[in-house]
């Protein structure tokens, strides 16, 4: 019997969708049976979610990948065949959680049969220091590809969206004549219309200071690169380099774990950030804090932004103490965390109850909501904070 859907019957269509989620097992009650490519993707969900070893109802092969990379090559290449990106990278990602696939990962074959994303990014930049030399140039390759296109869907809306808020914050009441923004100054005086003469008298000009010919603003950056906040290290990578390209903008990149690293000198190319990065290990907020205080010079025009899941193993009163100091020198102070599309991890809650008592709360953001934040950090007015709900 055929279980292609039947054209018109939605009845049909649904219970072939019920049985592919169910497996094939007698107790499904189904009562189907697969051919065709129903069948063959049936074969690659139960190699992955199937009961290792056991045969499956209707079928003459057994569940499990084992650990062949042969056979993994072969199912990573039925997967992206049968299933649409999004679903293979969710797939590849229970492979490397459930079957304990990431060794596999280092070898080259398996790297070039994978969809790169950016899970996978931070499962081969924690891969990183076992990686044979054969491999690692292969894994540079699949990150710098992810990274490509990460900049290509974030940078101009970011670069958009950052200089609007520069020019904002850098506008003035007594403008040079070719700095007067028309439109808001002529919005600002229309109670001084004068009828008779079918003119405004402006008692007041707007205009934009010059904020892109010199650094107005100084970002500080600073990343936990503690295992659980892979896919926030790839994303704060690519938003360095980012704006690290604005000329209006002195940024700096921080990543830390119980020590710290300054990778500023390396936003020129975000995949040497990310290899320089280190993930897992401990974490210790409170130094990772002081080092960037240590480098603010201009307190009031800083932007202080800590991606953490507030996990502190260092001295959890310190790093109150210092976001409290950094905000009564002028630093507006900014917690995400998590930088990524998952929304929150598990994280301190105590700790983010701390910060948000000192002003600073904690929220997760998506890269599409990031320069927004940074806009309304710049800016000085209420971070566009997501719905808890």
């Amino acid at each position: 019997m055929t279980t292609e859907p039947v054209q018109g019957d939605p009845a049909q269509e649904r219970l072939r969708r019920w049985r592919l989620v169910l497996g094939g097992d007698p107790a499904d009650g189904t009562g189907r049976a697969l051919t065709g490519r129903d069948a063959a993707m049936d074969g690659a969900l139960a190699a992955l979610y199937g009961k290792e070893g056991r045969p499956r109802a209707g079928r003459d092969r057994s569940a499990g990948l084992g650990a062949s990379a042969p056979a993994v090559a072969r199912w990573l290449g039925d997967i992206r065949s049968y299933f649409p990106s999004s679903v293979v990278q969710v797939m590849q990602r229970d492979a490397i959680d459930r079957l304990g696939l990431a060794t596999l990962l280092l070898e080259p074959e398996m790297l070039e049969a994978v969809e790169a994303d950016v899970h996978l990014v931070g499962t081969l930049l924690s891969l990183h220091k076992a990686m044979p030399e054969t491999t690692k140039e292969t894994a540079r390759t699949v990150v710098r590809k992810v990274v490509a296109d990460l900049e290509e869907r974030l940078a101009t809306r970011t670069r958009a969206t950052l200089t609007g808020a520069l020019d904002r914050s850098a506008r003035v009441t007594r403008p040079r004549h070719h700095d007067i923004d028309w439109n808001r100054t002529i919005a600002a005086n229309l109670k001084h219309y004068l009828p008779e003469y079918r003119t405004i008298v402006p008692e007041r000009l707007i205009g934009h200071g010059r904020a892109s010919r010199s650094v107005r603003k100084e970002v500080v950056l600073c990343v936990d690169q503690s295992g659980s906040m892979a896919a926030s290290v790839v994303y704060a990578s690519v938003f360095g380099a980012v704006l690290a390209s604005m000329r209006s903008i002195d940024t700096r990149l921080v990543v830390f774990d119980t020590a710290v690293v300054d990778l500023t000198d390396q936003l020129d190319d975000p995949v040497d950030v990310l290899f320089g990065t280190q993930l897992g290990g401990g974490t210790d907020i409170n130094r990772a804090l002081a080092y960037c205080q240590s480098r603010i010079t201009r307190p009031t025009e800083t932007v202080v932004v800590l991606i953490s899941d507030l996990y502190e193993g260092g001295i959890r009163d310190e790093m109150l103490k210092r976001v409290a100091a950094m905000q009564a020198a002028g630093v507006r102070f900014v917690t995400l965390l998590a930088l990524s599309d998952e929304g929150a991890p598990a994280y301190d809650r105590e700790h983010a109850a701390a910060l948000a008592a000192l002003g600073a709360p904690a929220f997760a953001c998506t890269p599409d909501l990031f320069p927004e934040v940074m806009a309304a950090a710049i800016e000085k007015r209420p971070l566009p904070i997501p719905d808890a709900g």
